[in-house]
């Protein structure tokens, strides 16, 4: 069943730029010696978002705010538009592959003769027009994967989660709420923060404990994603979006305006180390054990 990706009714693709009052729009020039030669379509923005932060029992306990850099509104569809084309396309793996008249097995001996028979002529019992045969222009093997530029892919992603905060969520931390799996209380908790389990809901934490996973598994229309596992698509296809506190400072560091994509492997390197630190523990204490 084909999903549907309503991102274009949003308000980061509109071209007027008072459709939402929470939003300040500030440009980011490259080079400030040369502001006045700068096409205006061509700048890169940055949304500031202010959003309410949520405790788990549903009340208000504070605010926290959201800078993230997005396409100028002229160029965000194309943008987002190449960064999901890219994503689908390059998870085809283009293995679907046919026979020809040539490959197919038989067909090696001539029917019947060419002449008496009243029929008409007929060399092979492979060809095209009989069942069992060769395959007319039929897919091959082939490479569907597109290259698009680390930069253009994060903008995407910036760009589109610019226009999913405004229907985002922020809530404090609830890992250690769970003490045991409970889809019934996650459920309720969902109900507290404003949520429509019926609707399509993108978690996004940066650390996800089994109780949790175990607990929200089972709703078919929720996603839980760590910043490894975050994806365009899925951005895209949710109605509403949850944060955590640390994943707000996660998406302010690393699609920020001003930003080093080195920062990015270096935090990937160390959370790889701080894994690789917590099986040493673990096996350290199974040997004393």
């Amino acid at each position: 069943m084909a999903s549907t990706i309503s991102f274009f009714s949003s308000s980061i693709f509109l071209s007027s730029p008072t459709q939402n009052p929470k939003f300040i729009s500030s440009s980011i020039k490259p080079n400030s010696l040369k502001s006045q030669t700068i096409n205006p379509r061509l700048k890169i923005s940055a949304k500031i978002a202010t959003l309410p932060v949520l405790s788990f029992d549903g009340d208000k306990v504070g605010e926290t705010s959201i800078n993230l850099k997005s396409a100028p509104p002229e160029t965000a569809r194309a943008v987002v538009h190449r960064g999901i084309i890219t994503d689908q396309q390059n998870k085809r793996r283009g293995t679907a592959s046919t026979l020809t008249r040539a490959e197919v097995r038989g067909g090696g001996r001539k029917p019947y003769p060419q002449k008496k028979t009243g029929r008409a002529r007929r060399g092979s019992q492979r060809t095209p027009l009989r069942p069992g045969g060769g395959v007319v222009f039929g897919p091959r093997p082939r490479d569907w994967s597109i290259k698009i530029n680390r930069k253009e892919k994060r903008l995407a992603i910036s760009t589109a989660l610019s226009s999913a905060t405004v229907n985002a969520v922020v809530v404090e931390d609830f890992g250690e709420k769970f003490e045991k799996p409970n889809t019934k209380e996650f459920i309720g908790a969902m109900k507290r923060w404003g949520l429509d389990p019926k609707e399509k809901c993108m978690f996004l934490m940066t650390e996800v404990s089994d109780n949790v996973r175990l607990s929200s598994r089972n709703i078919r229309t929720l996603k839980v994603l760590t910043p490894r596992t975050l994806n365009l698509f899925d951005i895209l296809n949710s109605d509403k979006l949850v944060l955590t506190q640390p994943s707000v400072d996660y998406l302010n560091k690393m699609y920020e305006p001003e930003y080093d994509t080195d920062d990015e492997e270096d935090y990937f390197e160390e959370e790889d180390g701080e894994e690789a630190v917590e099986e040493d523990e673990v096996e350290a204490s199974d040997v004393a054990e």
